[in-house]
């Protein structure tokens, strides 16, 4: 995956074999620790949401977000394709500790689909990419309500949906930036 400043993506992953990846409430609040420590310094969280066996992520890319690390091989990577990367595999490791299992915790392939394009910013976006945005920021904080888990987004804690309804003393997702972006939709 390689992210390109002034887009939008939206990342998600679920279990290998579509199975839990999340069996308590503590290993919600760990995999939102991992995000802020891996992914939230090379870009900012327009939206989020955990499932029991999935995650949804509505992030954009900035010029941070284009640099690359390389480690002792002569490949570089983006630096949030590593962030997700360190993400998945730390807390895969920890899961499986926990669990007392071995294996892949997540599907081979994390997917990201750009939705919205780099002239966003520049007031020449076209509606269909805007109403997708907004269409994906809706279907992420829609997510435990269709799969039967509530009744209301606002029951589901850990997804990003109560940041914008209420003031987080340690916001995750930048709401100002959403709005601007045209994405915001509650």
């Amino acid at each position: 995956m390689h992210f390109h400043s002034g887009n939008i993506y939206h990342v998600y992953n679920r279990g290998n074999n579509k199975q839990l990846i999340f069996y308590s409430e503590r290993n919600y609040f760990f995999f939102l620790d991992k995000i802020k420590k891996y992914i939230h310094p090379h870009c900012t969280i327009l939206a989020y949401c955990l499932m029991p066996t999935h995650f949804h992520l509505l992030i954009y890319a900035e010029e941070k977000s284009e640099r690359s690390v390389s480690s002792n091989s002569i490949i570089t990577k983006n630096v949030i394709s590593e962030g997700i990367r360190l993400l998945l595999s730390s807390y895969a490791k920890a899961i499986n500790k926990q669990e007392v299992r071995t294996g892949n915790l997540f599907q081979q392939k994390t997917k990201a689909k750009a939705i919205i394009p780099d002239n966003l910013i520049a007031g020449n976006l076209k509606e269909s990419a805007c109403d997708y945005g907004s269409d994906c920021f809706k279907y992420i904080h829609e997510n435990p309500v269709k799969a039967g888990i509530v009744m209301q987004p606002e029951d589901w804690i850990f997804s990003s949906f109560n940041e914008y309804n209420s003031e987080s003393s340690i916001p995750l997702c930048d709401r100002k930036l959403a709005k601007k972006l045209g994405v915001l939709h509650l």
